[in-house]
C-alpha cells in the first residue's frame, strides 16, 4: 500500500467518523429540542425552576432543533457545532449555578460540539473567506 493511499483511507475514515458524531449528537438535540417542544413534564418543572418562563423552554427546543439540522446539513455542521456548543455553555451555567444540579449532561454535549467544530474546522474557514470576499465585493461596488 503507498503512503497516498493509506493517507486517503485515513482522510474518509476521519469523515466517516465526524458524520457519525454528528449523526449522534444531532439525534440527541433533535430529541431533547423536541421533548422541550412536546412539553415534557420534566423539561415543564426544569424551566419552571429556572424560573425564566415556559416561552424559553419553547425556545431552547427550537434552538436545538435547528442545531441539530444544522449538524447534518452538509457545508454548515460547523456552524451548527458552534450554535449548540455556545448553547451548551448556557446549559453548564444554568445546572451550576440555578438548578444546582450535575452539569454532566451538557458539558458532555459541549464536549463532543468542539470536537465537531474541530473536525468540521475547514467548513468555517470557507465561510470566513466567503463572507470577507463578499463584504469586499460589496465596497468595491459603492465606491
Amino acid at each position: 500500500m503507498s503512503v497516498s493511499s493509506s493517507v486517503g483511507m485515513r482522510g474518509s475514515s476521519k469523515r466517516l467518523g465526524a458524520w457519525a458524531l454528528q449523526g449522534v449528537v444531532a439525534a440527541a438535540f433533535f430529541a431533547a429540542g423536541s421533548a422541550k417542544l412536546a412539553g415534557a413534564s420534566s423539561m415543564i418543572q426544569m424551566f419552571d425552576q429556572i424560573g425564566v418562563g415556559q416561552w424559553f423552554r419553547i425556545v431552547t427546543g427550537l434552538v436545538e432543533i435547528f442545531g441539530a439540522i444544522a449538524l447534518l446539513y452538509p457545508g454548515i455542521a460547523a456552524v451548527g457545532g458552534l450554535w449548540l456548543g455556545f448553547t451548551m455553555v448556557g446549559a453548564v451555567v444554568t445546572h451550576l449555578f440555578v438548578l444546582h444540579s450535575s452539569p454532566a449532561a451538557p458539558a458532555v454535549l459541549l464536549a463532543l460540539n468542539a470536537l465537531i467544530v474541530y473536525l468540521r474546522r475547514d467548513q468555517l474557514i470557507t465561510l470566513a473567506t466567503t463572507v470577507q470576499s463578499g463584504h469586499l465585493h460589496a465596497r468595491r461596488n459603492e465606491g
